[in-house]
């Protein structure tokens, strides 16, 4: 007769001297009085005040109760239970771990590029700094550079939206421009900030993209602007009539017929304007399989410290982006 028997019975007594396997032990206890942990359960005891009885208590009423060539089979069993439940746990525990960790990604990446190649504004650091807090607080990545090197098509396809933040002059080879138009036709988005009308005038594909270029400035003054189109996510936080102070630029062209112009200034209310009554300030459009918006406002420093065009540049980007409006 083994050792651990007694009687046709499993001898109790040999339970304490399982000691490496205490763990083992109270999760087969457990396995085998799990009816009475649930109904106990069901009646407000909690589980674990039922597994310390269970555990106090010993092995004593279930080794009493079982035939020794039940045992084996019933353990087994019962084990293989606990490990299948142990693992569909585990993996439950891994999933919920890589969804919380891909929660954490930014919803998408955005690229502001501010080289320049004619006059250099000085607000550009106050605007990339202004759009990088805009990411942080509206879950998108922010990446800032002025080497034109970076736009080759492994390096844009990181990105949703590429924000061109007072860029001026000549500041692509042709390879880098035919990188950015792929990019656009693959759906990337673009965003051009004020002096964006003021770049790459020899590029007639990006003069479509953009919709206009730059074409005279008075001095800087306060005039004030008029929404067009309330209904936008970059404009439907503004006021209709929006006093301000920038550069009011003066476009070479009207704009096209597929483009929505967003806001206009009131030529009435500041000195030098040249275009009339329809005097465009921001506009967008779909163009070659991609998203342009369109900014005039960003001059000075101060405008990337107003909630106001703030709230106007998160607007576009986001619109840039395809995503859904919060």
């Amino acid at each position: 007769t083994p050792r651990f028997m007694q009687h046709g019975k499993i001898d109790p007594s040999f339970l304490p001297s399982v000691k490496p396997y205490p763990t083992l032990v109270l999760i087969i206890l457990i396995l085998f009085n799990f009816s009475e942990m649930r109904n106990k359960c069901v009646h407000g005891e909690s589980m674990l005040e039922v597994v310390s009885k269970i555990g106090h208590r010993g092995a004593e009423p279930f080794l009493r109760t079982h035939e020794p060539s039940v045992l084996p089979g019933m353990i087994a069993a019962r084990l293989a239970g606990t490990v299948m439940i142990g693992f569909a746990l585990l993996l439950a525990t891994f999933a919920s771990g890589i969804v919380r960790a891909e929660s954490t990604e930014p919803a998408f990446s955005v690229l502001v590029f501010s080289k320049t190649a004619g006059y250099r504004h000085d607000s550009i650091p106050s605007g990339i700094a202004a759009i990088q807090a805009l990411g942080e607080q509206n879950d998108f990545r922010v990446d800032a550079g002025e080497e034109a090197a970076i736009f080759n098509d492994e390096n844009l396809a990181r990105y949703r939206v590429v924000v061109f933040l007072n860029t001026t002059g000549d500041i692509f080879n042709p390879g880098e421009q035919a990188a950015f138009e792929r990019f656009v036709r693959r759906g990337g988005g673009f965003v051009g900030i004020h002096a964006a009308s003021d770049t790459e005038y020899d590029w007639p594909w990006y003069g479509r993209l953009l919709g206009t270029y730059f074409r005279r400035h008075p001095a800087i003054q306060s005039a004030t602007l008029k929404v067009a189109d309330p209904s936008h996510r970059s404009t439907r936080h503004l006021p209709i009539e929006w006093r301000r102070t920038d550069e009011w630029y003066d476009f070479r062209s009207d704009l096209d017929r597929d483009i929505t112009v967003l806001i206009r200034i009131d030529e009435a209310t500041y000195r030098g304007g040249r275009m009339g009554a329809d005097h465009p300030i921001s506009w967008y459009h779909t163009y070659d399989g991609g998203r342009a918006w369109y900014t005039a406002i960003g001059h000075t420093a101060e405008s990337y410290k107003e909630p106001l065009v703030l709230d106007h540049l998160l607007g576009g980007i986001t619109w840039a982006a395809g995503v859904a409006p919060q």
